[in-house]
């Protein structure tokens, strides 16, 4: 039976077992979106405001699931609005497959001025993904289509790009869609795994730091085994956060594990650029031990001094050194008194705590938080408790203002039974406020809160400290709750942590789309708190617990 290449493309991720793309239909992808018509039974297509908003989608989706975000946009400037959340996508190891249309075959390449033409898109894409391909006729869709999807599951998780010409969904074809390719994670080295378990085995106060590689349940417990035989304290990045519950006795934050770490002579770090925010490596080289666990060779290399390097899956590393230790075990030391000092530090930025605070209680522990730039969600960096797995979501080093509300309605898709909270600032929520269409179109129960002070705040603090004036900085904003209820989305205006606490639980009982706006004064500067610095290489002469 003939197809046209929209058809077979639309097969193929059924095949894929993809359940949604995120989008928004034009020109160049009239057949694709026909496709996903012809199969709505079996494929959500979920039409956004802005190719922005259709990409963060799929981030936010693909970060909280457990299959891949697929987006698809028109070309040129369809990708070029993608090519924000793409970027931090990559930031942070986020499984997203973005289908990009093209100019018609016959004219790419030759500058002839084609809707939506711009130089060397394929370059474009190729310098945001870890991967891209180009179907030049039909036939060439369920392989491009699988390899992406063996690309996007294989190694290091980052996202894929596949661009398909106009001319190539339409043309008809009588081939059919592939099965999956089979994913082999990969399998640590014999040798590799034995010299690092003989320095873990060796330490006397080692120490675990853990990036976003520990994002799913099985590679957290994972993680907690080897912790537990070792009696090692877990340190988490800001990508890391909930690869150990915050109430286990061994998680540290990196507010509380920087004087661990300090005092280590041996650090296992797992799935971690391990890179502080100067471009240098967190811990300089010394007289402590370095071991790499890190599915990406490129992030074991220079500038940072690794003594063993094993390059292999997370999950399959934390278990093959925990099997290689046997019978080996190790008492945990005290780490209240590190915990004493992070509490008193955090008092710097109690008033962005208490909000944190009310927000946390109003979870349950598989609720997830999507993080913004804004003074609550810089806070929640170093006092935001994960207690689960893939419950915190972040953009990582990329720091992509205004990321968070379609990323939260993304992430409320992809885990349709946990409430999501998505945390905003004005200005961020200003990015992709006319996403509320979408949350209303489709009944996305996102609760989005608004933090407003009528500013790009952060902005203006850096503007003030270092020039004594500023510009630009001052926002002129809609009444945010007319605008919610305008899209059909309910809104409410609270005032205190515990109203906002109320108003989340209240929210996610029902289960709509709800707007919380809640007006911000100015709050204590969290950023002495949040700024990266490197360990130094020598250890302390005495060690500090």
């Amino acid at each position: 039976m003939k197809r046209t290449g929209g058809e077979l493309l639309a097969e193929q991720l059924i095949a894929q077992e993809v359940k949604t793309v995120f989008g928004v239909p034009g020109i160049q992808l009239d057949y694709a979106v026909d496709g996903f018509a012809q199969h709505r039974d079996d494929i959500d297509f979920i039409s956004a405001r802005h190719e922005q908003g259709a990409a963060y989608m799929a981030d936010g989706y693909a970060r909280v699931s457990d299959r891949p975000g697929v987006a698809i946009v028109v070309p040129g400037p369809g990708l070029l609005n993608a090519g924000a959340a793409l970027s931090t996508a990559f930031a942070t190891n986020s499984r997203m497959v973005c289908i990009t249309g093209q100019i018609p075959s016959p004219t790419i390449g030759r500058g002839l001025g084609m809707l939506h033409e711009i130089t060397d898109q394929s370059g474009v894409l190729k310098s945001l993904t870890k991967w891209s391909g180009i179907a030049r006729t039909p036939e060439e869709i369920p392989d491009l289509v699988q390899e992406a999807f063996r690309q996007v599951g294989s190694g290091r998780p980052r996202p894929v790009g596949i661009e398909i010409p106009p001319d190539v969904l339409k043309a008809t074809t009588s081939a059919t869609a592939v099965a999956p390719a089979e994913i082999e994670p990969t399998v640590p080295d014999a040798g590799e795994i034995s010299r690092s378990a003989a320095l873990l085995r060796g330490a006397e106060e080692p120490v675990i730091f853990v990036g976003g590689a520990v994002r799913d349940a099985a590679a957290s417990r994972a993680l907690a085994a080897l912790a537990e035989k070792l009696g090692a304290p877990v340190v988490m990045s800001r990508n890391g956060k909930g690869a150990l519950s915050d109430r286990h006795p061994l998680a540290l934050s990196r507010l509380a594990g920087v004087p661990a770490m300090e005092a280590a002579d041996v650090i296992l770090v797992v799935g971690s650029r391990f890179i502080t925010i100067e471009g240098k490596p967190f811990v300089q080289a010394g007289d402590r031990k370095l071991i790499a666990l890190n599915a990406d060779v490129a992030d074991t290399g220079a500038p940072r001094a690794y003594d063993e390097r094993i390059i292999a899956d997370a999950r399959l590393g934390l278990e093959a050194l925990t099997a290689e230790l046997g019978e080996f075990s190790r008492a945990a030391r005290d780490l209240e008194p590190l915990r004493a000092v992070e509490q008193e530090k955090l008092r710097l930025i109690a008033p962005q705590i208490e909000w944190l605070q009310a927000i946390r209680r109003a979870l349950p522990d598989d609720g997830v938080l999507v993080e913004e730039l804004t003074q609550v969600g810089y806070a929640a960096r170093l006092a935001y408790p994960v207690y689960e797995a893939g419950t915190y979501i972040t953009p990582g080093y990329q720091g992509t203002l205004g990321y968070g509300f379609p990323t939260g309605l993304g992430a409320r898709v992809g885990k349709p039974s946990s409430p999501v909270v998505s945390i905003n600032g004005d200005g961020g929520f200003g990015w992709s406020l006319q996403e509320l269409s979408t949350a209303a179109k489709y009944g996305i129960g996102l609760v989005t809160v608004v933090f407003n002070n009528g500013s790009f705040g952060n902005v203006e603090r850096i503007q003030q400290d270092t020039f004594g004036r500023t510009i630009g900085v001052d926002l002129h904003n809609p009444d945010l709750r007319t605008l919610a209820k305008a899209y059909g989305v309910e809104a409410e205006r609270v005032t205190t942590p515990a109203g906002l606490g109320a108003a989340i639980r209240n929210a996610a009982a029902a289960n709509q789309p709800i707007l919380l706006e809640v007006p911000m004064t100015d709050v204590p500067d969290p950023w002495k708190l949040l700024a990266e610095r490197s360990i130094p290489g020598e250890r302390p002469a005495k060690s500090a617990h």
